[in-house]
């Protein structure tokens, strides 16, 4: 298969086994939209308001829990405390007021050996992370607008169509991932997601516009339907599609699993998470789900139905020739008793009714000594 990859003899009917890729995104798509009723999206300080003390203990001794009770002293409840990198501590909670906040302060000051203004504070009121997340949903909506906007006027709007599913397909995909996993949402987030839009939007766009121009000289006399035709469309920019997405998922999971992970930068986990499965779902999706969803939405139109009619009722008319017997195979030849092949010796010539040639010579002969 790598092989045919490389030189681009691969061949797949992606289209004709639609109903399983269907059944794979249905799948997908139940199960995030499961894990989002049930357990929601762990959304960042950002989008739910709320207050965050980050700081660096000078204190090596201090532990989360020694941070909780100071917390507790505080008078602060249903906090979340995260140690970051060596003697690193984030503290979220709800929004609290500016005397809590000096409590909190005063207090971590004192148990991580640092001073107060050494503590860096977020506040971010309810109100304000609610008005970002509306703003958010109404920008993606628009967002989606003008793409079907755009595609239907560039290629045609079954195509706009088909890739905005894709996308949604990809957004509740990723965001069902999130849920499950139960990563926080923050705004590095929400850049990796219109990342991720404009990926997945890229790929398929490229192999809509190959199946547009595949099937532009398609006929009625045509010999291969609608869905044939994009199949092959499919085929000749598959090792694209996947050389596209090898190459964009190499540094972003060096990103996630080197950065985040090994070095423990918690800014590009959020970032890189995003990416890495939005790529992922999206070079599926491209492939898996629009090409497929666009060609059976297109077979339902009356040319196309008539064109499949058409080639039907040849196939069954013509049948094909069988092919002739193949010729028997060459006689072998005789052999002797010996073991030997008996050859057929050349004919002899035949005598002439004078004697033949020998006769005539001996008369020339008797004529010159009579000469003499």
């Amino acid at each position: 298969m790598m092989r045919q990859l490389r030189r681009g003899g691969f061949h797949y009917n992606f289209i004709g086994r639609a109903r399983l890729w269907f059944i794979l995104s249905g799948v997908v798509v139940v199960v995030s939209v499961a894990s989002l009723a049930v357990r929601e999206i762990n959304l960042g300080l950002e989008f739910r308001g709320g207050t965050a003390f980050e700081f660096q203990s000078r204190n090596r001794d201090l532990t989360v829990s020694d941070v909780r009770s100071v917390l507790e002293d505080a008078g602060v409840e249903n906090e979340t405390v995260q140690e970051v990198g060596t003697n690193g501590f984030l503290i979220q909670s709800e929004h609290l007021p500016e005397e809590t906040q000096n409590r909190v302060l005063r207090a971590l000051g004192e148990a991580g050996d640092i001073d107060r203004n050494d503590i860096n504070v977020t506040d971010v009121g309810p109100k304000w992370g609610a008005q970002i997340t509306r703003k958010a949903l109404q920008a993606l909506g628009y967002f989606l607008l003008v793409v079907i906007l755009y595609l239907s006027i560039r290629l045609e709007p079954k195509m706009a169509v088909a890739a905005v599913i894709a996308v949604l397909h990809d957004l509740v995909a990723t965001a069902g991932i999130y849920s499950l996993t139960g990563f926080e949402v923050t705004p590095s987030t929400v850049i990796a997601l219109l990342t991720i839009l404009g990926y997945s939007l890229y790929d398929t766009v490229v192999i809509f516009d190959r199946i547009k121009e595949r099937t532009a000289n398609l006929s009625a006399a045509g010999r291969i339907t609608y869905s044939q035709a994009a199949n092959e469309a499919l085929n000749q920019v598959f090792t694209r599609s996947i050389s596209t997405s090898v190459v964009s998922l190499l540094p972003v999971g060096s990103l996630l699993f080197v950065g985040s992970i090994l070095l423990g930068a918690q800014t590009l986990r959020e970032l890189a998470l995003a990416l890495f499965v939005g790529m992922a779902v999206s070079a599926y999706s491209s492939t898996f789900t629009a090409a497929p969803i666009l060609a059976l939405w297109k077979e339902r139109e009356p040319r196309w139905k008539t064109l499949r009619t058409r080639i039907n009722a040849r196939g069954a008319v013509d049948a094909p020739v069988p092919p002739p017997p193949p010729p028997p195979p060459p006689t072998q030849p005789a052999r002797s008793t010996a073991g030997q092949t008996a050859v057929d010796s050349p004919p002899r010539p035949a005598s002439s009714p004078t004697g033949g040639g020998g006769n005539r010579t001996r008369r020339r002969k008797k004529r010159k000594r009579r000469r003499r």
